[in-house]
């Protein structure tokens, strides 16, 4: 361990370098796009927090569900009580392996991202949450294509979180922040159920 003398040394020079690098940065002129993938858990969970931050700030913020069906869940709950500042929009019918229609995943995935290319052209959110849209072009049910021409034509108040585990490589590329949720361990690799309040 270092000496205090050593330690505050230590502690200016890294607050000096983090002081230019602030000073360089520059203020976004637009909204940003984030990206939370990866096979660990907690990537909606993230997204929920930035909506959290963003509701505290007063913004208006919008959320497209993807994939996930209209199940009781506690965001969904606790959210509900910002009625006038968050747009929340469930439009899938739940796991892909429990609705077995592809048809119908693919029209309920396309409604969804009409729903979301509206709210995203319409100058009304800060920040809109296109959650689990990852899965539905994992599994083909849009086009990359088409989601980053609707990032695209967003207005430039808006800022974007795609949630979802194989995040397209595409879609990372034209992010401005990517971040990755790396499975360590799980309680239901043990055999035990999701838990109210810590999953849903």
């Amino acid at each position: 361990m270092n000496d205090p003398a050593t330690h505050a040394e230590n502690m200016k020079r890294q607050q000096a370098a983090q002081r230019k690098r602030v000073k360089a940065a520059s203020a976004p002129d637009r909204g940003l796009v984030l990206v939370y993938t990866g096979e660990g858990k907690g990537k909606s969970s993230s997204a929920f927090g930035v909506i959290a931050r963003a509701l505290g700030w007063g913004q208006q913020v919008g959320v497209v569900q993807f994939i996930k069906g209209a199940w009781k869940t506690g965001e969904r709950q606790f959210f509900a009580k910002f009625d006038g500042q968050l747009d929340w929009h469930t439009m899938g019918e739940g796991f892909t392996w429990d609705t077995q229609d592809l048809e119908r995943d693919v029209a309920n995935a396309q409604a969804a991202f009409a729903k979301a290319r509206g709210m995203l052209e319409s100058g009304g959110y800060d920040l809109l949450v296109l959650d689990e849209v990852n899965i539905a072009l994992r599994y083909g049910y849009l086009s990359e294509t088409d989601v980053i021409e609707g990032l695209k034509a967003r207005s430039k108040r808006t800022s974007v979180i795609l949630t979802g585990r194989d995040a397209k490589p595409a879609i990372c590329g034209y992010a401005d922040l990517v971040s990755e949720m790396r499975a360590v361990k799980h309680p239901f690799d043990a055999g035990i159920k999701a838990v109210r309040g810590i999953d849903f």
